[in-house]
């Protein structure tokens, strides 16, 4: 298994992104970067919940949709959602019409309404790494740590959905809780 590729603009990357234009972008600009923020954090644990079974280049590609019908992820106005609400998204072709996943999503969102404000971020946070060493292969990237589920434990713990430890593991590779480019990509 290769785990780097050279783009087009001779770059080394993590091969994961292939050849598509906008997993070039989220690799370069999002992927990895620290994410902090109660309203980027729920959106990303919504987004991770709704990838769940299915890659995330489809996530990426319908993204703007969910913004649009999720409110841009604001937790205030997402907690308010109701049957009509969930009707409505089972019904737009732009998202996954998924049920359980569109529940969970407001229901996450009522939760973190509970929540003072920027405790989201510093719970997740706080399951980061003190330290971490790069994969040197893409074969030697994990799919569930301990920390990721200690993650997962503790969000189930409280109520929260769609946070397995894979899903979180995800998570904390696309908001930087861990660095997982692979040595000799240009982003490490």
């Amino acid at each position: 298994m290769t785990s780097l590729a050279i783009g087009p603009d001779d770059r080394a990357r993590c091969a994961w992104v292939g050849d598509d234009a906008e997993y070039r972008r989220y690799h370069d600009e999002e992927w990895g970067t620290p994410l902090h923020g109660d309203r980027a954090l729920f959106e990303k644990m919504a987004l991770e919940g709704f990838q769940a079974g299915l890659s995330w280049i489809t996530i990426l590609r319908k993204r703007p949709r969910f913004r649009e019908v999720f409110a841009g992820f604001d937790i205030r106005t997402v907690a308010e959602f109701d049957e009509s609400d969930v009707e409505r998204l089972m019904a737009d072709v732009g998202i996954i019409r998924n049920r359980a996943k569109i529940e969970a999503t407001i229901g996450n969102a009522r939760i973190v309404r509970e929540m003072p404000d920027g405790a989201l971020d510093e719970l997740m946070w706080s399951f980061a790494p003190a330290s971490w060493t790069r994969p040197a292969t893409l074969l030697d990237v994990a799919a569930v740590t301990p920390e990721s589920t200690a993650m997962s434990t503790e969000l189930r713990r409280r109520g929260f959905r769609f946070v397995g430890p894979t899903t979180m593991y995800a998570l904390m590779q696309s908001t930087g809780m861990v660095d997982d480019h692979v040595v000799g990509c240009w982003r490490g």
